[in-house]
């Protein structure tokens, strides 16, 4: 009876999973996964919780145990990055993080002996990158993409300058985040343990804002500020590696510097480019035949594989079908033979996190789980955030939202009437 008992608990806490628009495909490896990162009761209680951040009381409540046992159990699945503990105006919530950016990568974000990061990184191995329906999923799965590409701000040009947002430059997003954490890269903390980790630095991996206070808190984070945040920045410029962050215009989580051969997003980007699985920059880089002596830098230096030297013609080539636009073939060239241009294709980026998410769940039918959701009281602060995404939609979208929620008020809404 324990067995099914133990199966349930999991399976619940899947399904649980599954209700936000960033789900997590239901395996055997799965199973194993949330098995070591949750024990059976904590699996059971995390199953329960709302998709909106909540409080202690509500927890107390959804759980039916007095407040201060509830906040134990809150405190210590905070101290394992499971849940965020945030603090906002005052106020403690929590929530449960989707597993990427969330609670997959917190495990390995740190060295830790109270879990078997070898075999979790096994683990991880098998989920991400051979059975691949949790990157598809989380890279494909929707229209509106979870993240995007900085280009490398060292190479623009003074017309790119000019072409360029705030929001898409790197250096703006660690300038303007109100704290800031670096931690180790978990893609490449992942390889070592299976034995390929490669020439890339480890502790690379920048987060902002309330996520960043409680990585800094649980320890899953060390505090830096903005003035080391930008010397990471152009360490990672010099190593060749490609920022990639939330794909938001204000208020972005986190700024990873991805390496080609360990890193999830440019994994992906290598076996499904032509879809393009990140959010590209603005840019695409040009080659200046008369100066490009084909010594092939540009070529080996690309993060994914996208630039080539012609065999006949012994000049690069780039497939801008697949390019990111990051920049690093420009820094790489002896020759100064590559500048920036941009692109045709205009680049739309949500608002913020709470339009990025609403977007999604729209685009996966998932838009009622972040409206009704029955197993919390509603977050007045949370629904004004939807909605207010929901309005600032373009008139497809509405139409799609309405629909998904077959709701006399959310139609009087979106009609302004």
């Amino acid at each position: 009876m324990s067995h099914i008992s133990n199966k349930e608990a999991y399976k619940r806490l899947e399904e649980r999973i599954n209700r936000f628009p960033q789900g997590a495909p239901p395996s055997k490896t799965l199973y194993k996964i949330l098995s070591m990162l949750f024990t059976e009761k904590e699996a059971e209680l995390v199953a329960m919780l709302p998709i909106k951040p909540f409080n202690v009381k509500t927890a107390s409540e959804i759980w039916k145990m007095d407040e201060v046992s509830a906040e134990n159990i809150l405190q210590k699945l905070a101290s394992k990055a499971i849940l965020m503990d945030i603090d906002y105006d005052e106020k403690k919530e929590y929530c449960l993080p989707p597993p990427m950016i969330g609670f997959f990568e917190f495990s390995l974000m740190r060295t830790r002996d109270d879990i078997d990061q070898k075999t979790l990184s096994e683990l991880y191995f098998q989920y991400l990158n051979v059975e691949e329906d949790f990157i598809k999923d989380l890279f494909l799965g929707t229209e509106t993409r979870f993240g995007k590409v900085f280009v490398q701000e060292g190479v623009l040009s003074r017309e790119n300058e000019l072409e360029i947002m705030d929001y898409d430059r790197a250096s703006n997003v660690i300038k303007e985040a109100r704290f800031i954490t670096v931690s180790m890269c978990f893609c490449r903390h992942k390889m070592k343990h299976l034995g390929k980790q490669c020439y890339a630095p480890m502790e690379t991996c920048l987060t902002f804002g309330n996520s960043a206070y409680t990585l800094s808190k649980n320890g899953y984070g060390r505090a830096i500020d903005s003035v080391e945040a930008l010397e990471i920045l152009n360490m990672a410029y010099e190593y060749n590696l490609v920022q990639c962050g939330e794909n938001v215009r204000n208020g972005s989580v986190f700024l990873c510097n991805c390496c080609g051969c360990c890193c999830e997003g440019m994994l992906a980007i290598k076996k499904f480019g032509y879809l393009t699985p990140i959010q590209t920059t603005a840019f695409l880089p040009q080659f200046i035949e008369e100066s490009c002596i084909g010594c092939g830098k540009c070529a080996k230096a690309c993060p994914i594989d996208a630039i080539k030297i012609d065999p006949v013609t012994k000049k690069a080539r780039t497939d801008e079908n697949i390019c990111l636009g990051c920049g690093i073939c420009v820094r790489n060239c002896p020759k100064k033979s590559i500048y920036l241009k941009h692109r045709e294709k205009q680049i739309i980026t949500p608002a913020n996190t709470t339009h990025r998410i609403v977007l999604q769940a729209i685009e996966k039918g998932k838009l009622q789980e972040l409206i009704f959701d029955n197993k919390a009281l509603l977050s007045h602060r949370a629904m004004a955030a939807v909605l207010s995404a929901i309005l600032k939609l373009p008139p497809v979208k509405k139409a799609m939202a309405s629909k998904q929620m077959k709701s006399v008020y959310l139609d009087k809404l979106l009609s302004g009437k």
